[in-house]
């Protein structure tokens, strides 16, 4: 099979598609023939070996010293069940699923050998690259948010454009907050339409600016720390804290909260049911195929990436 290899840490360029051994089921595996994957801002983080602050060794340890350990990237996929391993039941060849792979990683290839208890049936109806294109930002976006939104809550949306922020200004929505996004202004008619209740230009406003008027704060883009970040909480106010350094992940109680957040297949049930209902817009900035992987990586490396990159192996 073709899958994208990635032997040591740099640039896009250290990517290369190449031929591999097809994966195998083993206990209680699937292999998923992939149909769409992403390449997002924890893919670009691991391969440039940019890890949030505080996190530089660890994550040389977890991941590998000198170059991934997993060389073959990528966390989400969706596609179509190949072959069963042994003792897997209620998934079966042909089946249309989509998930995410964790520390296996593994997805920016033709097949995947993932976990079939962490895996969700894709409904009838939705696209599979439409489907990959939630999983990401929204399964994190729906764990974070999902138990302090609700009607009138006034949630801060911090970059709200990308994956994870597009997904979090949906979800506050639909949960009948009011929502407000900073992000560029050449975005700000997208996250309107996601349903973005106010928006402010970063360009113009730092949100380090803004009042202290928020019940919920969720930063997607890392410019917000424990302190700055609760600054612009109302009373009893809650930040969110979505890319962490190491001292506020390891001091995130009471008012904040920081990851890692788990990869869930209930949320991502959620996330595909409000597709299905039209109710959830999965917002996809370009798509690429396999052979095109360096670019993509220099998109997300950008800063520049709106919503999701899914590529189509």
């Amino acid at each position: 099979m073709k899958a994208a290899v990635a032997e040591r840490y740099g640039p896009p360029e250290v990517v290369s598609v190449r031929d591999v051994p097809d994966p195998v089921a083993g206990k209680g595996q699937v292999v998923v023939r992939v149909r769409a994957t992403t390449v997002n801002s924890g893919d670009a983080r691991i391969r440039g070996c940019r890890f949030p602050r505080g996190f530089a060794l660890p994550g040389r340890l977890a991941l590998g010293w000198s170059g991934p350990r997993r060389s073959v990237l990528g966390v989400v996929h969706a596609g179509v069940v190949e072959s069963v391993g042994p003792g897997v039941t209620g998934v079966s060849v042909g089946d249309e699923v989509a998930g995410m792979t964790g520390a296996a990683m593994g997805a920016h290839a033709e097949l995947a050998a993932v976990r079939a208890d962490r895996l969700t049936r894709v409904p009838a109806g939705v696209a599979l690259t439409d489907a990959a294109a939630v999983l990401f930002g929204g399964s994190t976006a729906h764990h974070v948010l999902r138990d302090v939104v609700g009607p009138g809550r006034r949630v801060l949306v911090n970059g709200a454009s990308g994956a994870v922020g597009t997904a979090a200004v949906q979800v506050a929505h639909l949960a009948g907050a009011h929502v407000t996004a900073v992000c560029s202004e050449r975005n700000a008619d997208l996250v309107r339409s996601l349903g973005a209740d106010e928006v402010v230009d970063h360009g113009r406003t730092s949100v380090h600016d803004l009042p202290a008027a928020y019940d919920v704060v969720l930063d997607a883009v890392g410019n917000l720390d424990r302190r700055s970040g609760r600054r612009l909480l109302a009373p009893s106010g809650v930040l969110v804290l979505a890319v962490a350094g190491l001292v506020d992940t390891v001091l995130a109680r009471g008012q904040v909260r920081a990851g890692p957040w788990p990869e869930d297949p209930a949320d991502f049930a959620w996330l595909l049911a409000r597709l299905a209902a039209g109710e959830l817009q999965p917002v996809v900035g370009r798509t690429l195929p396999l052979a095109e992987i360096v670019e993509a990586h220099r998109i997300v490396d950008s800063g520049r990436k709106v919503g999701n990159l899914v590529v189509t192996p």
